[in-house]
């Protein structure tokens, strides 16, 4: 196998503070192998370019401005300058852990593959409702472990926030669309279509600071219900049941408190334990009462705006046959 030259990708859009935390993490990364960071600022009025200077003595680092496109283009921008023959895609708000790129170049050597997805976790910096969240996202009581679990999964659909991407796939595929959010799992789906393999590299993590506020939050896992009806319509193969789950969830439980009124309790009662566990889980992994009980209300949010732009959508695209683009323009770069 020929050898890996690492380009880290990283759109960034009105954060400064952001890319200057992340870019401090670099520089505890572990080991001496070389790679480049390219910092793709996509229109901001508030700017990173004074950040990124600071950095340029002690990191391979490169920076560019460009009009504002979204961050699947900017991605695409950004591979598109860079030197390396295998990038890694990552977020304005993600802080690497010392070992991240050990754990990649070990994984890829191993067994290769031309597109990588790792989990997030939460730092311990990170405010109790960042972790409450982090939670919500990445518990298999939630999430099903679908965002990345323990064990190495095949075919894995990874997300943009921690992703890698060999430059034979990049070139392919041509790399994102104008979708977001979901421009990370098409692109994994056109790529198993090109016959690329993506897996999950489990100890390839990254600290996900995610939403900082609860309407922020209920308004990116909506926009996630919106986007998987127009995937699925894209995608026919990709359609699964699990994907029923949260608007399935939010009925229930929407219903076993009506049925209460009748004295039957029993859907409650069902409801109940389950969030019983969830706390208790959540409790076990925080060690914090009050993130326990932020973790029920952020699954609450989570399923319910899933849940609810998930139905939306299939009504107005399934139902109503609309066009995707019309019916949700604010989708669409």
């Amino acid at each position: 196998m020929k050898a890996i030259n690492f380009s880290f990708i990283i759109p960034v859009y009105n954060r400064p503070e952001e890319i200057e935390e992340l870019l401090n993490s670099f520089l505890n990364f572990e080991g001496t192998d070389l790679f480049e960071i390219v910092i793709i600022e996509d229109g901001s009025t508030e700017t990173s370019e004074h950040v990124v200077e600071n950095f340029k003595n002690n990191l391979n680092i490169s920076y560019y401005f460009k009009p504002n496109s979204g961050p699947g283009d900017s991605r695409n921008y950004g591979m598109q300058k860079a030197k390396g023959n295998y990038f890694i895609i990552l977020d304005s708000d993600v802080i690497m852990p010392p070992n991240y790129l050990k754990e990649v170049k070990s994984f890829l050597q191993k067994s290769y593959f031309d597109c990588f997805g790792g989990p997030d976790a939460a730092h311990h910096t990170f405010s109790n409702l960042q972790k409450a969240i982090n939670f919500a996202m990445t518990s298999f009581i939630t999430t099903g472990g679908i965002r990345g679990g323990k064990q190495q999964i095949d075919n894995f659909q990874p997300r943009s926030f921690n992703m890698g991407l060999s430059k034979e796939a990049f070139l392919a595929s041509g790399g994102f669309g104008k979708i977001h959010p979901g421009e990370d799992p098409d692109l994994s789906l056109r790529l198993h279509n090109l016959g690329f393999k993506t897996t999950l590299i489990a100890d390839a993590y990254v600290y996900h600071k995610r939403r900082v506020s609860w309407s922020k939050f209920y308004k990116q896992v909506n926009k996630f219900g919106m986007v998987r009806p127009i995937l699925n319509q894209w995608h026919p193969k990709s359609k699964s049941i699990i994907y029923w789950f949260p608007s399935v969830f939010s009925l229930g439980l929407l219903v076993s408190l009506l049925l209460m009124l009748v004295n039957f309790y029993l859907p409650i009662y069902l409801y109940s334990l389950y969030f019983l566990l969830a706390f208790v889980l959540a409790l076990v992994s925080n060690k914090n009462i009050v993130i326990a009980v932020q973790a029920l209300l952020a699954i609450i949010i989570q399923f319910f705006g899933y849940g609810v732009g998930f139905l939306v959508a299939t009504f107005r695209i399934i139902i109503l046959r609309e066009n995707p683009k019309e019916a949700f323009p604010k989708l669409f770069f």
